[in-house]
């Protein structure tokens, strides 16, 4: 016989400041001067506008346009414009899906990682000081429990 799970006390308020937080970090995060900011302290040439998309297909590939461009929030059309950008300057490459012939995924080269680790080093600099004052058990708190919340989303759109 299945278990009961015991009545959770109302998180409503919880709930509220949690949203509250990710619209304010998502917002941030969505600022064009963010990404430009960040490709100067990376020290790359790569215009800000193709920034986000090189990361998330590093992070992602191989992924496809359609995918991409839901994930991003951005048109479809647009996405693959920007995307035609970043194969044109050798960071990325498509190729037929292994999955499915139709569709072109995209997968970033040795140029394409070198630009993303760049990227990487210059955000670790930039977020080491926005938590400056945070221990070193609450960083790590912090970073379980966003991965946590992002897995417990990702299972939930499924």
């Amino acid at each position: 016989m299945a278990q009961k799970k015991t009545p959770r006390k109302s998180i409503d308020r919880e709930i509220r400041m949690l949203h509250g937080a990710l619209v304010d970090l998502v917002g941030i995060m969505n600022q064009p001067q963010r990404d430009a900011a960040m490709v100067r302290e990376a020290g790359i040439n790569l215009d800000s506008t193709l920034f986000s998309l090189l990361v998330g297909i590093d992070r992602l590939g191989p992924v496809g346009v359609m995918e991409l461009a839901d994930r991003t929030g951005r048109d479809y059309t647009t996405v693959s414009r920007q995307v035609s950008k970043l194969q044109a300057q050798d960071l990325i490459v498509r190729r037929p899906s292994q999955a499915d012939a139709r569709v072109n995924e995209a997968v970033t080269t040795d140029k394409g990682r070198q630009m993303v680790a760049a990227i990487d080093v210059a955000r670790n600099r930039i977020v080491t000081d926005m938590l400056t004052d945070w221990s070193d058990e609450d960083v790590q708190r912090l970073a379980l429990l966003m991965r946590r919340l992002a897995d417990s989303a990702l299972v939930w759109t499924r």
